[in-house]
């Protein structure tokens, strides 16, 4: 679910500290930009979709354990009106998680799981998560 600022903001990755975007940019060697349009427009260059594991839930503040009375998105309707799609990347482990608790898909795809870019995951630098992102680019 987006932090409590990028749902003010109706951006994802809303937060200036979180490193989504300067890995996104840094990644498909773009110049960084923080115009949402240009954020949109690099995702849509590198057919990149982006969407929340979840729809909805429960939650106080901005911290994923935080998360109560979860509701998934409905991947099963999204994978099948989009059958190119052969990689699924979570950003971080409790996406990872709510996935595989609630979706059921085939098992046509590569899921992966990535370093949080959330300033809470602090235990990882940059460059660390920068090698680990990586991957999109590869694929």
């Amino acid at each position: 679910m987006p932090s409590v600022q990028s749902l003010e903001l109706g951006q994802y990755y809303g937060n200036s500290r979180n490193a989504f975007w300067k890995l996104l940019f840094t990644i498909f060697d773009e110049p960084f930009s923080n115009d949402y349009e240009n954020r949109k427009n690099i995702l849509l260059k590198n057919k990149i979709a982006l969407w929340d594991v979840l729809q909805a839930c429960v939650r106080e503040g901005s911290l994923d354990s935080a998360i109560e009375q979860e509701i998934p998105n409905d991947f099963n309707s999204f994978l099948k009106t989009h059958p190119n799609i052969r990689h699924i990347y979570f950003n971080g482990q409790k996406a990872a998680a709510y996935y595989k608790q609630y979706v059921k898909v085939g098992n046509g795809y590569n899921l992966v799981t990535l370093p949080s870019t959330s300033p809470a995951n602090a235990g990882k630098s940059f460059e660390q998560k920068l090698k680990e992102w990586q991957i999109i680019k590869q694929l």
